[in-house]
């Protein structure tokens, strides 16, 4: 069996491909990064260890291409794929629709892509960007041959510096959910994969609890001087207001999807525990690293926000606390962080906030983030 992987960076060696390798893949990474390509051809295996443990695994039969300067290697290796994954960001899936879809229209046989972004409809999204780059008659066979099951994917993986290029440390806990309704041909056997009807409350569940619990972490620790997670996670006061916004947000995930109270709450302590973790600590300006996305409608902060004024018709106080944070959020290095504040100068922070969320004047929620502005000012 094979399998091609875009993005050998460390979610794909430390996440998809070892899960991939593991279920008895010959796994061929494709990248542009020409020195992580070597080495994998190099060595043919690598190493993941574990956080907070002293376990470590074998991933073993790798390879790699480069995409830039190998690509009708790349073409052949898709041809020849039971499964295509990718790990390489959502800003990234059009560049490597090109090869996708030239690879494609070489196979035989029905096979499945499947997008691992940390974003919703991310294989769909990817489908969408080959079928650009084939004429009526392809994109007819594409549809009708290959399927896109959307995907959902959760591991923390630190930043970090290995002194082998090719080792990277991941947390012990993951989730990687796929939906089955688009799967062309059978279901691809790898352990750790669960399959499910339908994503979206999966996708909601992580992107209102792990990444909204991140960046509750990130922004009030950013206000209140912390450097890490870890040292957010210690201090007490924090620590019961991230949980308290998880508790809103899943609310919203209770109501909307009739999750079990229970089993949620169960979850959200499990989130917290992770984040406890101090061999995955991460610093709170590379978690609150592009806050106008991050406080775009449709994201981890705003989202769940408007969802609890409809689904629990009250103020969300922990989440609308949250935001005013973020409105704070300074950091140089950031692009998005410079932007935010210049907007701010200019037209202040809640008509900043306004703006960036795409809400009106009069809405609840704005209303409770300019109360919650005004008590930071103090």
């Amino acid at each position: 069996m094979k399998a091609v992987h875009f993005g050998a960076g460390n979610i794909g060696r430390g996440f998809i491909g070892a899960l991939l390798s593991q279920a008895g893949y010959e796994t061929i990474f494709v990248d542009v990064n020409g020195e992580l390509i070597n080495e994998l051809n190099q060595k043919r295996s690598y190493q993941v260890d574990l956080a907070g443990t002293d376990r470590s695994l074998e991933v073993t039969n790798v390879s790699g291409l480069n995409s830039i300067n190998d690509e009708q290697a790349v073409i052949k290796a898709i041809e020849e794929a039971e499964i295509i994954t990718t790990a390489v960001g959502p800003n990234i899936l059009s560049v490597i629709a090109p090869v996708l879809a030239k690879g494609l229209l070489h196979k035989k046989e029905k096979g499945n892509v499947i997008a691992c972004e940390n974003m919703v409809g991310g294989s769909e999204i990817l489908k969408n960007h080959i079928l650009e780059h084939a004429d009526a008659e392809e994109k007819d066979w594409i549809i009708e041959n290959i399927g896109f099951p959307n995907s959902a994917v959760d591991r923390i993986v630190p930043d970090q510096h290995q002194e082998d290029l090719l080792t990277v440390k991941v947390e012990p806990y993951f989730e990687w959910v796929v939906e089955t309704t688009a799967i062309k041909g059978g279901r691809p056997e790898i352990k750790g994969i669960t399959y499910v009807d339908d994503l979206t409350p999966y996708i909601e569940r992580k992107l209102f609890t792990v990444n909204t619990g991140h960046a509750v972490a990130a922004y009030l620790g950013k206000f209140h001087g912390y450097q890490t997670i870890k040292q957010v996670m210690d201090d007490p006061a924090i620590k019961e207001k991230i949980r308290g916004a998880l508790q809103e947000s899943g609310a919203v995930l209770i109501e909307k999807y009739k999750f079990d109270e229970e089993v949620h709450y169960e979850y959200i302590e499990t989130i917290l525990s992770r984040f406890e973790n101090p061999d995955l600590s991460d610093e709170v300006t590379r978690v609150g690293r592009a806050p106008i996305r991050k406080l775009g409608p449709n994201d981890r902060l705003v989202q769940p926000a408007v969802s609890y004024l409809e689904y629990v018709k009250e103020d969300p106080v922990r989440l609308a606390e949250v935001i005013a944070a973020a409105l704070f959020y300074e950091n140089e290095k950031d692009e998005e962080a410079v932007e935010l504040q210049k907007l701010i100068t200019e037209k202040g922070r809640i008509n900043a906030f306004k703006e960036v969320a795409e809400l009106d004047s009069d809405h609840r929620l704005v209303k409770a983030v300019e109360a919650q502005v005004h008590h930071l000012e103090k």
